[in-house]
């Protein structure tokens, strides 16, 4: 039996957008192809509202957060985390070898600039957060924690937002960040397997004089290659035929009115949630992509068994507060219309068990 996906990644794709994927095959350095590879990194600027280079390889997200950390640091890093999310990015940092200190925030609070302590100074490197952290359902106002990096820092500052690009604004102009990392299978609504770094001059001027960049995970060779609209290796085609129609889509749409979309969809999952123990993250600090829900005694196996009975998939938990909550994604294509079919189900599937 199909279902619909309201999970947090990977979301539900439309068959047009698969349907876009079984165009014939091009190789990856026919004219065809640095047409297609051109066109889509324009269209991703206008959606991202940024003029910085943009590298997308085949792979997910976390190649480009291990980029960013090859290519930026030498030796010293911080990594602020409120979530399994941002503790994998400080684990990639110190597997990485680089002297890697920490900035935790309780599970279910969001980064703020109060945050910004002693661990952040004129030795960091680099600072890197999540904007949208996937386990807790939490949105840290990036531009606030950039401005208060920089007044105590001139370290680099690298943001990941896997599950907040194109379904949440970010403000790049203003935050003026040196890394902005993301996937597909989030908010772009695409199948996964495509991973995505805006990066800064600030960014790409460090890294001439950093060591052991790798190969896959060097931006210089990236921006060799990216300037001429080609990839470093083979890219998966099929998957950029897609991603070119659906920005298509996403610009139509209009990206102020794909944020109020979004955000319409939250609301109405945040309302639904009181029927038991609330959302979990704090007031005003809310992701408009994923909802994190306090399970308040919910038995989720057998609720989520009678869900997809009805057609339906969400997700667990995660991490420390797996136990705790489920998540429901609410993004990429996915309307308000069908947020609502999803929370009639789950209101049938509660009375039910009644």
């Amino acid at each position: 039996m199909s279902r619909r996906l309201f999970t947090v990644g990977p979301v539900h794709v439309e068959q047009d957008v698969l349907q876009a994927m079984t165009k014939p095959m091009i190789t990856h350095r026919c004219k065809e192809y640095k047409q297609l590879h051109g066109g889509i990194i324009e269209k991703m600027k206008k959606v991202l509202n940024t003029d910085m280079d943009i590298f997308m390889v085949g792979g997910s997200a976390s190649v480009l957060l291990e980029g960013c950390i090859r290519n930026g640091v030498n030796n010293n890093v911080t990594g602020i985390t409120n979530g399994s999310f941002g503790n994998r990015w400080i684990e990639i940092s110190k597997l990485n070898g680089k002297d890697t200190k920490e900035i935790t925030v309780p599970w279910g609070k969001a980064i703020r600039a109060s945050h910004i302590d002693s661990n952040v100074n004129k030795d960091t490197e680099a600072v890197h957060f999540v904007s949208n952290e996937s386990s807790t359902g939490v949105f840290s106002p990036v531009v606030e924690v950039a401005d208060e990096i920089r007044k105590k820092s001139d370290a680099l500052i690298f943001v990941d937002g896997v599950t907040s690009v194109a379904g949440m604004d970010l403000d790049l102009k203003k935050a003026d960040i040196d890394a902005l990392v993301f996937g597909s299978q989030k908010a772009l609504a695409l199948p996964p397997g495509l991973a995505f770094a805006a990066v800064s001059d600030r960014l790409m001027k460090k890294s001439k004089d950093v060591k052991n960049r790798g190969f896959y995970t060097d931006f210089a060779k990236l921006k060799k290659n990216n300037d001429e609209n080609y990839a470093l290796t083979t890219p998966p085609v099929s998957m950029l035929f897609a991603l070119d129609f659906q920005l298509d889509r996403i610009l139509k749409e209009g990206m102020p009115a794909r944020f109020r979309r979004h955000q319409e969809m939250a609301d109405l999952v945040r309302n639904w949630s009181k029927k038991l123990g609330g959302i979990f993250p704090e007031e005003g600090y809310q992701s408009n992509t994923i909802g994190v829900l306090n399970r308040n005694g919910l038995d989720f196996d057998e609720f989520h068994k009678k869900l997809k009975e009805k057609g339906f998939e969400i997700s667990n938990g995660y991490g420390d507060v797996k136990e705790m909550t489920f998540r429901i994604g609410h993004m990429g294509d996915t309307t308000p219309a069908a947020v609502k079919g999803l929370l009639k189900a789950m209101d049938e599937v509660l009375e039910a068990g009644q």
